[in-house]
Order: C-alpha cells, then structure tokens, then sequence
C-alpha cells in the first residue's frame, strides 16, 4: 500500500521569478552546493526549452547515516537519482518527479504546481512513496516521506535566499 503526502513551500516572490530560479543553472549549482553539507549532490543533466524544464539529480547518502529500519534493506551507500520536469510557466507551472534507488524494493514519484497567491508564489508538491516489503514497507513509506519533506523544506529555503539576494 502507497502513502502519500503533500507539502507546500511559499515563497516571498511572484511565481514568475521563482520559475526563473528553476531555470537558472545558477540557482541549481547554488542549491547543490548549500546540500551538500548533508549529502554528495550534483546536477547530472539540466535543459531549458520551450517545452520547459528537465533535470536529473544525483544524491548519495552514507549507509552509515541510513536509519536502522533502512539499514535492513540497503546494504551498501544508498544512491539516488531523481528526475524533474516542470512545463511551461503561463499564469502556473506542473511538473512531475521520481526518485529511483538502483535495487530499491520501491518507488517514489510525485508532481508539482507552482502558482502565485496572495503573498508571493506556492511551490505544492504531492508526493508518492510504494515499497513493497512485507511488514516493513509501511514504516519505510513513511520514514522515506517524513525525510523527503525535510529535504523539500530545505530547498525551499535554499531557494528563496537565492532569490532574494538577486
């Protein structure tokens, strides 16, 4: 059974130029830079075209600094790549990611929306978490959720001290 989740970072900014931040080669090395005080991180690949925005980035995490539970089933330094897209920005921008762990016993995926509200712009993202391991799969959902909202936040914050200082 999946479990899902949604988080909602709000930016101090019109939508337009958050978007532009994810355009930005720039934002994304700043980003990177910032996250790897917790983990290895590095763009793979970033294209901007009129179709929008596509991305893959590389995260290694020390199985050493793996909770125990996950432990149990990752046996060497977890890697993940997780792909982006987000569409054209009109009045509003979607897109849609997933993270893959090579021999990972799951998935997760999840979709974006970035729109502008009343004090600046929301970036939403729903996100998906299937592992399909008996009796351990729920608490691994769960634990993969909780931390991706810590790394989500994290970005967030990444972000808008990029924008604002622009």
């Amino acid at each position: 059974m999946a479990r899902r989740i949604d988080y909602s970072a709000r930016f101090p900014h019109p939508p337009e130029r958050v978007y532009e931040a994810l355009a930005d080669p720039d934002h994304w090395e700043a980003r990177m830079t910032e996250m790897r005080k917790y983990s290895e991180n590095h763009v793979r690949e970033f294209t901007v075209s009129e179709s929008g925005i596509a991305l893959v980035l590389h995260h290694v995490l020390p199985r050493s600094d793996l909770p125990e539970i996950a432990r149990t089933v990752i046996k060497k330094d977890m890697v993940i790549t997780r792909k982006e897209t987000y569409g054209p920005f009109t009045d509003r921008a979607t897109g849609t990611y997933q993270a893959s762990i090579p021999g990972g016993p799951g998935s997760l995926t999840g979709t974006m929306e970035l729109f502008g509200d009343d004090h600046g712009a929301t970036l939403r993202t729903t996100s998906e978490a299937k592992v399909h391991i008996p009796f351990v799969g729920g608490k691994l959902e769960e634990l993969i959720l909780t931390n991706l909202v810590d790394v989500f936040r994290t970005e967030a914050a990444i972000t808008a001290d990029w924008l604002t200082g622009r």
